[in-house]
């Protein structure tokens, strides 16, 4: 008697949206920031919510997953029907799901002529079980081979807590306004900054309306911090959307100037500024070229573009969009816009550079260049970053990891440091 074929129930949102996510990352190559906004609004925020949880998910443990694929597999399926496949097994595997509803809905997701292929396998995936996993070298696996190997001669050992910290997904960072309270459930980390588990929706935290405080990575907000402005001091925040360094200089009552090349994300840092009632001298420039209006700054803050690898525990579509080709693309640019706010500086001034690279191209390899704009190292104190002495450079500089702190939910991986005119 010929097998029946399964029965195709109607697609369900989140896992349709889950699709659109996955096959925007990975096919497309848009971010999933960008394919986020392109979701219809018809789909719901809770839908919206799970699919970016599933996606992000089938992107943190891809090669893992296409691992426990395999011996199911017996020959390459089309990328769209692959991309089921992935969402189903990271619901089976790694979110709980229940077999029988992660199974349906991704069946749901393929033509019919794939529905028996995903089916059958997703089955044996869910018969398998968590033992799927069991063997992998998922640290490997999980991580683009040039990201693995450039971490690997850079931090050694320390390769496999890097990769291992990308798994979690990010618990929300707080910086507070001057004299606001925490709203509840967090915890305050060394650095200063309020910790929330992962998921927590800052729209519905008291005080988000009133704009008592802004979403920043703890890691993210050390750069301003090191700055160290004060009132009345002019300020050049360079690169500076969605503004939550300006923010933090703003706050200090330092007089900034906010620098930002692209007219979407200056519309966002003007929202952000307005919602927490600070205010800034907004400019559309390219901070490699811009001539500060003709004057010279007390300090300056660089938070340059960069390929963004120290934010792949938060944005873990970032893996699969960098190339090695891109680091050595943006290091050129760093280096101009370094040389830039070397100029930008009074005789007495002091300026900040920072990149969320874990590469060190896009980190270490900039002091060379920064001597020889005249620039002299102003080593950074273990006492001006609490809980992170472990984290200073022989060179004085600053390089945050993900793996660090990694009891409290892990960090942000950024190079920081800090200079003064020769």
């Amino acid at each position: 008697m010929a097998r029946s074929r399964p029965t195709q129930a109607p697609p369900q949102p989140a896992r349709t949206a889950a699709l659109h996510l996955l096959n925007a990352v990975l096919i497309k190559h848009r971010s999933l920031e960008e394919a986020l906004d392109s979701v219809p609004k018809a789909v719901e925020p809770r839908d919206k919510a799970a699919a970016h949880r599933i996606a992000a998910t089938a992107l943190r443990r891809y090669g893992s997953l296409d691992a426990a694929l395999e011996p199911w597999l017996r020959r390459n399926p089309p990328d769209e029907v692959r991309s089921a496949l992935r969402l189903g097994a990271a619901e089976i595997l790694l979110l709980g799901t229940p077999a029988h509803a992660a199974v349906n809905g991704s069946v749901g997701l393929v033509p019919r002529p794939f529905a028996g292929l995903v089916n059958a396998v997703l089955r044996r995936v869910a018969e398998a079980g968590v033992a799927a996993l069991e063997g992998l070298d998922a640290e490997r696996l999980d991580t683009p081979g040039w990201l693995y190997s450039t971490w690997q001669q850079a931090y050694g050992v320390g390769v496999r807590s890097i990769a291992a910290a990308h798994w979690v997904e990010a618990p929300l960072d707080l910086t507070l306004a001057p004299g606001a309270e925490a709203p509840e459930g967090g915890e305050q980390l060394p650095s200063g900054s309020w910790r929330y588990p992962a998921g927590t929706r800052v729209t519905e935290l008291a005080g988000f309306a009133e704009g008592r405080f802004w979403v920043q990575d703890a890691a993210a907000a050390l750069p301003a911090k090191l700055l160290g402005a004060r009132p009345g001091e002019l300020v050049a925040d360079l690169c500076a959307a969605p503004g939550g360094k300006t923010a933090q200089l703003a706050a200090a009552g330092a007089t900034v100037v906010a620098v930002e090349r692209e007219t979407r994300r200056i519309d966002r840092l003007r929202e952000n500024l307005a919602r927490l009632h600070l205010t800034a001298s907004v400019v559309e420039a390219d901070a490699a070229e811009w001539d500060g209006g003709g004057q010279l700054f007390d300090a300056v803050l660089l938070d340059a573009p960069c390929t963004a690898t120290g934010t792949i525990r938060r944005h873990p579509d970032v893996a699969h969009l960098k190339r090695a080709k891109d680091v050595g693309t943006l290091a050129a640019t760093q280096r101009r816009m370094l040389a830039n706010a070397a100029r930008l500086l009074k005789p007495t001034g002091r300026l900040v550079f920072a990149t969320c690279s874990l590469q060190p191209e896009e980190g270490e390899a900039h002091l060379a260049a920064a001597a020889s704009l005249g620039l002299v190292r102003h080593p950074i104190r273990p006492e001006e970053v609490p809980g992170l002495a472990h984290a200073l450079t022989r060179d004085g500089g600053l390089r945050t990891r993900p793996d660090y702190w990694a009891d409290k939910g892990g960090m942000d991986g950024f190079f920081i440091a800090r200079f003064g005119k020769a």
